[in-house]
């Protein structure tokens, strides 16, 4: 074989091996970045989020701004909104749990999940059952009297208290030992007031506690704050207090907090999403991502302000902590309110 015939021949050889790593290159290229992008999780043709309570309340309300913001923004195709009220958040649970290792089901979360573990409405449905996905806000919860009330401050209310703690009805809503009734005892108990003596009334919602005080039923409502919009409506009203760490903005911000009426408290509540038990890290990040982005938006942080909620993001990764710190407070006052069972 002449030199010249040889080079001819490992100079192809050459070349045929280079084709032969650009095809493996193409083929990775084509075939294995798809079906990794193809491992990216994502819900299926319709997602549902369980809402423990009717329509109506500001948790249904949240479920349904979030189904809104979803769609609009493309996230998901579809989202339904499935009210599941009654057995002190069991009949929604049960939704759920049927629902294990299942990324397309949502439910909307309050403190009513801590709390009636503690008082025991609930048998062993912990949030630690479930897979925490968001803290959204926390809300703040105050009283509200007639304006005929003698109590022009909420000073006023505490120094009757002191005297007088079985002499009042406070309505609540919607079952003692909850978070309005918690929200309003703890600064109480804060200011030295008896709160195993005060008479807590339960209402079905914050709408038929308002009533009763507008028909002078009760002296004095525990609400939270987008209660506090249909009080201002209303100037048979006064809201005397909130437990905001500070001042609310826009139409509320006329309200003085529990500190500046000397007591140092927040009385927070919140409100989120759990998921069924045994989803997947994929799925969980998905949600993580999503609700993320949602309350990130304009729209959303409007939504918000209006009802004098403060936007408090936490993740999959923050969610439990969160958790946890609200039962640690809850089991405190309902320990000393005598509710506390588990």
């Amino acid at each position: 074989m002449s030199p010249q015939y040889e080079l001819i021949t490992t100079t192809g050889k050459e070349t045929i091996m280079k084709v032969l790593a650009l095809l493996s290159l193409a083929f990775v290229a084509i075939f294995v970045q798809p079906a990794a992008a193809q491992n990216a999780w994502k819900p299926g043709s319709v997602v549902q989020i369980i809402v423990p309570a009717g329509a109506g309340g500001s948790i249904d309300m949240v479920a349904r701004q979030i189904q809104k913001l979803a769609m609009q923004e493309g996230l998901v195709e579809s989202v339904i909104v499935v009210n599941r009220p009654g057995g002190a958040m069991a009949v929604a649970l049960n939704d759920l749990d049927r629902q294990a290792g299942s990324g397309d089901y949502l439910m909307s979360m309050t403190n009513s999940l801590i709390n009636n573990n503690i008082t025991g409405s609930l048998n062993d449905r912990t949030y630690e059952k479930y897979t925490p996905l968001s803290i959204l806000f926390d809300e703040y919860i105050g009283l509200i009297v007639h304006k005929d009330s003698p109590f022009k401050s909420a000073r006023d209310l505490v120094a009757h208290m002191k005297e007088h703690p079985d002499d009042l009805n406070i309505a609540v809503a919607s079952a003692l030992g909850n978070h309005v009734h918690v929200g309003a005892a703890m600064p109480l108990m804060q200011a030295g007031v008896d709160v195993t003596r005060l008479n807590f009334v339960p209402y079905k919602s914050s709408a038929e506690s308002i009533t009763h005080l507008l028909g002078k039923n009760v002296d004095v409502v525990a609400a939270s704050t987008p209660n506090f919009l249909t009080a201002l409506q209303n100037d048979q009203l006064r809201i005397l207090v909130v437990g905001a760490p500070t001042r609310l903005e826009g139409v509320l911000n006329f309200i003085p907090t529990w500190k500046e009426e000397g007591v140092d408290v927040v009385t927070t509540s919140i409100q989120g999403f759990i998921g069924p038990a045994g989803m997947t890290p994929e799925q969980i990040r998905f949600w993580g991502d999503v609700l993320a982005n949602l309350t990130a938006s304009d729209e959303w942080k409007d939504f918000v302000a209006l009802r004098g909620w403060n936007p408090n993001f936490a993740g999959p990764d923050k969610a439990p902590e969160v958790l946890a710190a609200e039962t640690r407070k809850s089991r405190a006052i309902l320990n000393k309110l005598g509710l506390a069972k588990n």
